[in-house]
């Protein structure tokens, strides 16, 4: 979402590489920033306060006389962003018996999908929430919420033919606690602005049942309009914070940027894709360093954590040391790989990778075409091929070719590149094993060493040791 105003940002601090920042410079530089927050769709109240602060922590004498002024300009930029985007990560209030969690939006802004997701990240953390169907007037919404219900493994309360809001409420307190459910996750109607009436079952719940998170979710495709309805709402029954939808998606991400600063509300959590895991917790910080390609490794690591199941990972290791990885363990890998996210959102957060957007977005497409091409070779295969890669013959591949609609070259060439990755991964076993004891005897280490040397030319251990 952020990607083009990350990449005009970046640029525009590249341009103040080895130049000392003076008067001219800077006004050029922050004129620069200024237009690309603009085009971005920030608010132009925060654009002023941004540009505002940068200047006068830039013009600061112990800034021009430090080391290098496009580390400096990138220091300044990321605490300044830090700070529009709320400093630091404020968890969910999850003290009640049972918490309550009223998700509030306007309608068709993704609130019933997001409780859902709220659901599965309270589950893995160890609670036990029950999801509340308040949405007694969109057709077919309480169906809705126990369909993903169903998906994800959680409870839907909810109260047939009734209408009474407050009603469905008490009745679901009572029970949570007399079934050990310790969050409630209130699914309520979404409606318009200007909706006094329904703003007003609003305010009774939050008077009678006081909820300890009140959260607005914000579409981030709305752009500036965000900041008018969380301002709107908060005004109305006062929030406790944001939950930011799609902020995986192609908008120009003045929204994020915009809404704290302007209701002085936090962004907790952020929906970063349309699977149902897809959902964390928003860290500033973490933002900030990749809006200025300086990388996410901290969250790339809390999400591999989350992807890959280590005693799987362990299994698919002893397989392929002994080099018997198959085309199924293959499909497997995959199916996690694409759980990870894509290579693009990847690429983002490894720092160091100044590659961009559009280039980005190229390896992205050429990466996934590439799998499903191969995914469909596998699945032209027969059950038994797919465990053992090595009864693959030419009239099997012919067939194959014909079953996945490819060439019997391209064939050829998927089964090759396979093969060697066997033999690659199947020699990283051996080295692995004449480096177990690295460093414990130097007479060892030397043959280990002339080992691994030779066996990698392909000839035999021709030294002699006395």
């Amino acid at each position: 979402m952020f990607d083009n105003l990350a990449e005009k940002l970046q640029n525009i601090i590249a341009k103040t590489h080895s130049q000392e920042l003076t008067q001219d410079n800077m006004q050029d530089a922050l004129r620069e920033i200024r237009r690309a927050l603009l085009e971005a769709d920030v608010n132009l109240r925060v654009v002023k306060s941004f540009i505002s602060s940068i200047k006068d922590k830039a013009e600061g004498e112990n800034v021009l006389q430090g080391v290098n002024p496009s580390q400096q300009l990138v220091k300044i930029v990321n605490d300044e962003l830090v700070e529009l985007l709320g400093k630091e990560l404020k968890p969910l209030d999850l003290s009640g018996h049972p918490s309550l969690i009223m998700m509030l939006g306007l309608q068709g802004s993704g609130k019933t999908t997001s409780s859902a997701k709220l659901a599965v990240k309270l589950k893995k953390e160890g609670k036990n929430p029950l999801l509340v169907a308040c949405d007694v007037y969109r057709p077919a919404a309480i169906s809705q919420l126990k369909t993903l219900g169903k998906e994800i493994g959680c409870e839907v309360f909810s109260v047939d033919g009734s209408v009474d809001v407050q009603n469905i409420v008490g009745q679901a307190i009572s029970y949570a606690k007399e079934n050990g459910f310790n969050v409630l996750i209130l699914d309520t109607a979404g409606r318009l602005q200007i909706d006094t009436e329904m703003m007003a079952e609003l305010l009774i719940i939050d008077r009678v049942y006081q909820p300890q998170e009140k959260l607005l979710v914000i579409d981030a495709m709305t752009g500036q309009e965000a900041v008018n309805v969380a301002e709107n709402f908060d005004a109305q029954i006062g929030l406790t914070g944001l939950v930011l939808t799609k902020l995986d998606g192609d908008s120009r991400g003045g929204a994020a940027l915009s809404v704290v600063h302007c209701t002085g509300k936090p962004i907790k959590l952020t929906g970063t894709g349309e699977k149902l895991n897809a959902l964390e917790d928003f860290y500033p910080e973490r933002m900030a360093t990749r809006i200025l390609g300086m990388g996410d490794i901290v969250s790339l690591v809390e999400r591999a954590q989350e992807v890959f199941d280590e005693k799987e990972a362990l299994k698919m290791q002893e397989k392929m040391q002994k080099a018997e990885f198959s085309y199924n363990d293959f499909l497997n890998m995959q199916k996690q790989m694409k759980m990870f996210g894509s290579m693009d959102q990847i690429l983002g957060m490894i720092p160091g990778i100044n590659i961009k957007q559009s280039d980005r977005e190229k390896i992205s497409h050429a990466t996934d075409t590439e799998f499903k091409k191969i995914e469909v070779f596998i699945q032209s295969m027969t059950p038994e091929e797919r465990e053992y890669p090595e009864l693959m013959n030419t009239s099997r591949k012919k067939r194959i070719a014909q079953g996945c609609g490819m060439d019997l070259h391209t064939v050829n060439l998927y089964v090759k590149q396979f093969e060697q990755m066997r033999q690659m991964m199947g020699g990283m076993g051996k080295l692995q094993k004449m480096f177990g004891g690295f460093g414990k005897n130097k007479l060892n280490d030397k043959k280990a060493m002339v080992k691994a040397m030779n066996m990698m030319k392909g000839v035999k251990p021709k030294v002699k040791f006395k």
